[in-house]
């Protein structure tokens, strides 16, 4: 008993400094490419088609505890702007977090306008600017919560006290983020392009999030810069870099990897499409992916195979994440179907 009032304790304590500091690090995705929103606003409607929703699920430490679970929703509709070749993204993410035992939860509600500025004449090149603003609640059920106060020398006790003096159980603060990208065509096939893009998320830093209402704890700033490409390998195949660098306060995170993919149908328009590959997060997990396009579904499986400093207590298990998107053209006078310098990734 005195070792389970223990291992509580500790998660407890583990799931404050990370949800409930301003030094904390944000929720992420090991398919971070499938939440773009949540990686830079800009890079909003940097794909082929008019929409696309994107669903993401994660579960972790299962094998060390209550699992953390994940869930973000993001869709983006592109809309031209006059009659050149810029497009202007709206759109907006749903992110829920449920940590531990104590089902710490975290729900964002993010809308997002993503303007693209046509940049050459000849291909598709683009700079955008993207802006990301909404709000953030955080909430956890306090009767779940024990600590070590309620050892009694033999066993845990619920009558004493926890010796936690929390002043809500819930608070909600508003959150922003801003971001540039850069986008472009390499080589003669219009399929083939990279992009690079910088984001400054939470810049709005003087926003309390304590449950204690510590004036002292804040957001912490987050600086992420990304990158991609996609390149064709012959006429029925093609490779998909990404990458993520992100330093928020004294942490940073690294994280890239490629797919391959192969198309099962006609090269020039395939519907079906199967991909693999892997990621790693630097320090931390390798994470092995296979995808399957069916035209406009895509489905993804990954799984964090945990190589940090945790690996001996999770017997190097991580989590798993579960992808589902929807893209496609609509069937409208203003789609991007005819923009031969839409951008396309």
């Amino acid at each position: 008993m005195k070792k389970t009032i223990l291992k509580y304790s500790v998660l407890m304590a583990f799931i404050f400094i990370i949800k409930d500091s301003g030094n904390a690090q944000d929720i992420h995705f090991s398919q971070f490419s499938e939440t773009p929103i949540l990686r830079n606003p800009a890079l909003a409607g940097i794909f082929s088609g008019d929409l696309r929703i994107q669903g993401v699920y994660r579960n972790q430490w299962n094998s060390v505890t209550v699992p953390f679970q994940s869930s973000t929703l993001n869709a983006e509709y592109k809309l031209p702007v006059g009659h050149g070749d810029d497009f202007l993204t709206l759109g907006g993410v749903i992110l829920y977090d449920k940590a531990g035992t104590i089902a710490l939860t975290a729900t964002h509600v993010l809308p997002v306008l993503n303007y693209h500025k046509s940049l050459s004449a000849e291909r598709n090149m683009y700079l955008s600017a993207g802006f990301a603003a909404g709000f953030v609640q955080r909430k956890l059920d306090w009767s779940k919560v024990t600590t070590n106060s309620q050892y009694n020398g033999s066993a845990y006790d619920p009558s004493l006290g926890t010796g936690e003096n929390f002043a809500n159980d819930s608070y909600l603060y508003f959150d922003g983020s801003a971001g540039i990208s850069f986008n472009t065509q390499i080589g003669e096939d219009p399929d083939d392009n990279i992009f690079l893009g910088v984001a400054y998320h939470h810049f709005n830093q003087s926003a309390k999030v304590s449950f204690y209402n510590n004036p002292d704890v804040t957001l912490t700033p987050k600086l992420v810069l990304s990158a991609g490409l996609k390149m064709s390998a012959s006429d029925d195949a093609y490779i998909t870099f990404h990458g993520d660098y992100s330093k928020q306060g004294p942490y940073t995170e690294i994280i890239g990897g490629m797919l391959y993919s192969f198309k099962l149908d006609d090269p020039t328009n395939p519907h079906y499409v199967i991909s693999g590959g892997g990621f790693l997060r630097w320090k931390d997990a390798f994470i092995p992916v296979v995808k399957l396009e069916v035209s406009p579904l895509t489905f993804a499986l990954s799984y964090d195979v945990n190589v940090s400093s945790l690996k001996a207590s999770s017997q190097s298990q991580g989590g798993f994440e579960l992808s589902i998107a929807y893209q496609k053209f609509v069937n409208t006078n203003i789609s991007s179907r005819e923009a031969l310098r839409c951008p396309r990734f």
